[in-house]
């Protein structure tokens, strides 16, 4: 902390010589109160969520409640962390709605002026996401006694560590779509590097003579620190703008951050003295710390770069036309659902290998049918189509047919998850959970029942289409990098739910009869065409203020690039709906015949002891009645 204090002297003292001219100095007080803040905002947050994973999958568990957490105290140091956290990112609200104005704390004292300054600026609305999800991971903290509760901690986590990233460094300049793409990988993976780190040292938890939380360990810190480091090589990339990173102070901190992230890996990897490796681990990950909260107060070079409207809104120019050939070839590598693809296809296949090599049997047409799900997102967000679909509506409706329709139909029929516990060897009571224990958990949590609740999957795979695009929410989607991201995921996410309750392979914790998944998709069927008839015929252009900002020359009616649109939702949109209901009657056939011939089976053995079951009945019956005759 020393360190820390001292070098955030420094920088409140000179950081601000970096910043444009027309930016006024909030003063050294503001500025020294809003790097400290932040320092213990990420060293909070780190150490929060980093105990919940040592807890959560490090540290061995054993016996009947190995899936019970919290129990015995174990997450008291993740409420005390989760509270700095908290408390730091709720006073940012207001330190960094001043400093982002460049005006001191004392401005907020003025009528009006926090609610000003708060409309006026994303970041502290951003901080806003962040202590809110803060304050819920403490209350879960202290209520949590399931395993699975780490799903819904972790992913409010993840968005409270990402909020207040993806909205400043990252979110302007030409290609700043790679710059967010490799924050929004590397943050996280960052994060919970440093946090374990920490916990580690603070609060070990492994029994003597048993190895397994070191070797978990040592695998999970390797794998974070390099996806942390390769992140980093992006954009670090992205932020010096063809400057040596070594001649700008925002170059020099994220070299300093890094050799801090592979001084823990290495420490974790080979280490001779192992009473003294958390301690220097910890050390190395509070000093990464300090570069990440420094570096946030330096504008990087990138910003003082000429842009354009669209190279601000996207990341890239879309000057050229989108003819179908500039669709199939003009690619735009979109990093985030690149990664996302590349690392769920080598599982699978990994799963689907080790379950070959066992001896057992996977059919490979579900290997086909995961591959080529993957391959259709991947395409859609990397090709022209997802290049296009921030500038022409039509485009938009054809990418999002891909992702949300095509693309996730495939994915169910791949049975992830069945492979998955296959390829997975579950372990006994009196040995660790292991990861076939964890999958187990979360399919069967009451947040897997939720989910998969068919009110709530056909609400929101049929309702999202309405309330984003008759809503400023789809305007407001295009505008942000991270938010055409989010949109992105949602539509890959909802169509998978959505289609694994219809048709897909795995067992769900809810399952509905066949009867009753035909209903769902019949009911879906006329909620599509009407939504493509709605766009076809509504009056005002969706978004016509961006497309009119973002002004591509080869745009000339908006109007009627948006009933093409309307168009492709109503006829693309039918399209797979109806191929679900062949395929699932195709499925209903096969399940009544199945069934009837194990039924004859079982009759042909003498197994099935209905027919006799009946006869002792009308026999009883029979005798009932004599008896009463007499």
């Amino acid at each position: 902390m020393t360190i820390l204090v001292a070098t955030v002297v420094a920088v409140a003292r000179g950081g601000r010589d970096y910043l444009p001219v027309h930016v006024s100095n909030p003063g050294a007080v503001t500025t020294g109160l809003s790097a400290v803040l932040q320092g213990a905002v990420w060293l909070g947050s780190s150490v929060c969520l980093g105990r919940w994973v040592q807890v959560a999958f490090l540290r061995p568990r054993r016996g009947a409640r190995r899936r019970a957490i919290g129990v015995h105290g174990e997450l008291v140091p993740a409420v005390r962390a989760g509270l700095v956290w908290a408390v730091g990112a709720t006073a940012l609200i207001w330190v960094d709605a001043a400093d982002a104005a460049g005006q001191p704390v004392s401005s907020l004292n003025t009528s009006g002026a926090w609610w000003f300054l708060l409309h006026a600026n994303y970041l502290p609305r951003a901080w806003i996401v962040s202590a809110a999800c803060a304050w819920a991971i403490v209350v879960i903290s202290v209520l949590a006694t399931r395993w699975d509760t780490v799903v819904g901690t972790l992913l409010l986590g993840l968005v409270g560590v990402l909020s207040p990233v993806v909205v400043t460094q990252v979110l302007v300049g030409p290609n700043h779509d790679y710059g967010g793409d490799a924050a929004i990988i590397g943050t996280p993976a960052f994060v919970l590097l440093v946090g374990i780190a920490v916990a580690r040292a603070c609060w070990p938890t492994m029994s003597a003579g048993d190895p397994i939380e070191e070797r978990r360990a040592r695998h999970t810190t390797i794998a974070l620190a390099a996806t942390s480091v390769l992140a980093d090589v992006v954009v670090c990339w992205f932020e010096m703008a063809g400057h040596v990173p070594w001649s700008e102070p925002t170059g020099r901190l994220l070299i300093g951050k890094n050799v801090c992230v592979l001084a823990i890996a290495l420490a974790n990897a080979r280490s001779s003295d192992r009473r003294r490796t958390p301690y220097l681990t910890a050390g190395a990950a509070i000093a990464a710390v300090t570069c990440t909260a420094i570096s946030f107060r330096i504008p990087p070079p990138h910003y003082f770069l000429p842009t354009t409207i669209a190279q601000n809104f996207f990341g890239f120019s879309v000057t050229a036309a989108p003819t179908f050939e500039r669709l199939l070839t003009a690619w735009r590598v979109n990093i985030l659902f690149a990664v996302l693809s590349a690392v769920a296809v080598a599982v699978y296949v990994a799963a689907f290998v080790r379950l070959r090599r066992r001896g057992d049997r996977w059919p490979a047409g579900r290997l086909v049918a995961w591959v080529c799900g993957w391959l259709v997102i991947f395409g859609c967000t990397s090709s022209g189509l997802g290049r296009y679909a921030g500038a022409s509506f039509s485009i938009h409706m054809a990418f999002h047919m891909g992702t949300n329709m095509l693309g996730p139909l495939l994915l169910v029929m791949g049975g992830a998850v069945t492979l998955f516990l296959r390829a997975t060897t579950p372990h006994r009571r009196d040995d660790a959970a292991g990861p076939h224990e964890w999958i187990a958990a979360v399919t069967q949590s009451c947040f897997a029942r939720w989910i998969y609740h068919p009110a709530e999957v056909f609400v929101v795979m049929v309702g999202s289409y309405y309330v984003l695009y008759f809503t400023p929410l789809f305007e407001d989607s295009l505008r942000f990098h991270w938010a055409h991201q989010l949109a992105y995921l949602h539509f890959v996410i909802a169509g998978y739910l959505f289609y694994g309750l219809a048709i897909g392979v795995d067992r769900l914790p809810r399952e509905l009869p066949y009867l009753g998944r035909l209903a769902m998709i019949l009911a879906a069927m006329p909620f599509h065409a009407f939504f493509g008839v709605l766009v076809m015929t509504r009056d005002g252009v969706i978004a016509k203020t961006f497309y009119e900002y973002v002004g591509a020359p080869w745009m000339k009616n908006l109007a009627h690039d948006q009933y093409v649109g309307g168009g492709i939702a109503w006829a693309a949109g039918e399209f797979p709906l109806i191929i679900v209901v062949l395929a699932l009657v195709i499925q209903w056939a096969r399940q009544d015949s199945t069934e009837s011939k194990r039924f004859d089976r079982q009759t042909d053995r003498g197994l099935d002891d209905s027919f006799d079951a009946y006869n002792d009945l009308l026999a009883s019956l029979a005798t009932r009645s004599e008896r009463n005759e007499q």
